[in-house]
């Protein structure tokens, strides 16, 4: 999962810079030590020993003082030497690519039928020997109200049906439901001391129902829920960096590869659509995390492109390296720490 998301993100990278007309001199599946490698016109493709992503080689990242007897055409090639604008769009490509991952993944899934909320209460299945079995009531019947003492009480959620089941407990109580297109009036009586696990009227009930978008309709709604989850990410990477300014416990779970991993196992279970659904939302997060200000990051490389922009002069090549230097150094350490830490949370 990893590998493909750094691959989109990188070959983000890659579309853009050969589009704008930067050479790209390696374009790697997994990381170094190179495997082997196909050369085709300036780009070597290659497959690498270390299968958790891959990464872009573009000619001329940074400036050296002898550039200025470099053959022109190779100038013009370098990264470099590009527009500020140019950079920008080879630099955000990588995360435009992460959302369009998500994008896609969540529009397709929105073809296969999401879950959506309603004020209905919903049957989803009925247990054998139970007072709804004995009253007539089946999977996909809708609650629509109760008549109870004398009274009606219109249903608008789960929670006011497990509430009434209660209050009205070895009563007989008349139930209005909606099945096709037929209202049906069930007479039930709630157990009072039901067996465990099972409830009063021994059935389990949602207000979701599930809700498929065709094929041409997925990609709008699909885009509209990535941005909501995109922004939903921003929110909470906002709050954790106010709660670690103020000294506070982050109040989320931080999971690094290995977290994921034990995710991703889990997501298996329950079938390819809620890997799918990870894997969507991992694209998503990596988006904008990507986006963040911090050296050695995307967002720290448009800091540096900006300053260009505004300015009209290249940040100086020493600060530039070490500043990149000191943020991989830092990220590396995060992601050991992470690690760690999601190896105790296995092994509590």
């Amino acid at each position: 999962i990893l590998a493909v998301l750094v691959l989109i993100h990188e070959f983000g990278h890659f579309i853009a810079a050969k589009r704008i007309g930067v050479k790209v001199e390696e374009f790697g599946f997994g990381f170094p030590p190179r495997l082997f490698g196909i050369k085709k016109g300036d780009t070597i493709y290659s497959i690498n020993l270390i299968p958790l992503g891959g990464f872009v080689k573009v000619y001329g990242e940074e400036y050296h003082e002898e550039d200025k007897k470099m053959d022109k055409r190779l100038r013009d090639r370098a990264f470099v030497y590009k527009k500020p604008w140019q950079k920008t769009v080879i630099i955000i490509s990588g995360i435009i690519g992460n959302f369009l991952l998500g994008w896609v993944l969540i529009s397709f899934l929105f073809t296969q039928g999401v879950p959506t909320p309603t004020n209905n209460v919903i049957v989803e299945s009925v247990q054998r020997g139970s007072p709804a079995a004995q009253s007539g009531f089946q999977a996909g019947d809708v609650i629509a109200k109760i008549v109870a003492r004398w009274k009606t009480y219109e249903l608008t959620s789960t929670s006011d049906l497990i509430k009434f089941s209660k209050d009205f407990a070895g009563e007989n109580i008349n139930t209005f439901v909606k099945r096709n297109d037929k209202v049906l009036n069930l007479v039930i009586s709630p157990r009072k001391n039901p067996p465990a696990g099972q409830g009063p009227l021994g059935i389990t009930i949602t207000s979701f129902t599930e809700k498929k978008y065709s094929w041409y309709e997925a990609p709008f709604y699909g885009l509209i829920e990535a941005f909501k989850i995109t922004r939903a990410i921003v929110v909470e990477l906002v709050k954790i960096l106010v709660q670690l300014v103020t000294l506070q416990r982050p109040q989320v779970e931080v999971a690094g590869p290995i977290g994921i991993a034990k995710y991703a196992g889990q997501a298996i279970k329950f079938g390819k659509n809620a890997v799918l659904e990870l894997v969507a939302l991992l694209s998503l997060n990596l988006a904008v995390i990507n986006i963040l200000p911090f050296p050695a990051l995307d967002g720290g490389r448009l800091v540096f492109v900006v300053y260009e922009w505004i300015t009209k002069r290249r940040v100086n090549k020493s600060v530039e390296r070490y500043t990149n230097l000191m943020g991989i150094i830092i990220l590396l350490s995060l992601a050991v720490v992470i690690s760690i830490n999601d190896i105790i949370k296995i092994y509590r």
